[in-house]
């Protein structure tokens, strides 16, 4: 489902004439934002392996978004590598980076080239942002 804010105007408003006392509210349009917004887990996940779930989020063609879900016990199926870089945000739980356990809040940037391989003992919820390559890049 998506949601989406609505604001009601006058439309006695909108030229920035006061409203007569007798005619307040006479007419209203509804004023949609140039954004859109979603409930991340209304979005149908990808199971990328055991126990990783990822859900991908809108964005523009340039830019990956994405949130991924880590089940306790679980590790990323396969070396995650970075043609482009990668940016982490870890919303709850932990995340282990080799020996470093990173916990709600932390931020991680990967530069591009650079790789990893994520796990958790206790679930993760992740939410991550990478330039997609141009097709001429590779």
């Amino acid at each position: 489902m998506e949601w989406v804010s609505l604001t009601l105007v006058p439309q006695s408003q909108e030229h920035g004439r006061m409203p007569q006392s007798d005619s307040f509210p006479r007419m209203q349009r509804l004023v949609v934002p140039p954004w859109s917004s979603v409930w991340i887990d209304d979005i149908e996940p990808v199971v990328v392996g055991s126990g990783c779930l990822r859900r991908d989020l809108p964005s523009t063609r340039d830019v990956r978004v994405w949130v991924v879900d880590m089940a306790p016990g679980s590790q990323w199926p396969f070396v995650d590598v970075h043609d482009t870089g990668e940016e982490v945000l870890v919303v709850s739980g932990e995340l282990i980076e080799g020996e470093q356990r990173l916990g709600a809040g932390s931020y991680l940037f990967f530069p591009p080239a650079s790789r990893h391989q994520p796990r958790t003992e206790t679930g993760v919820r992740l939410f991550g942002i990478n330039l997609v390559a141009s097709p001429g890049a590779r």
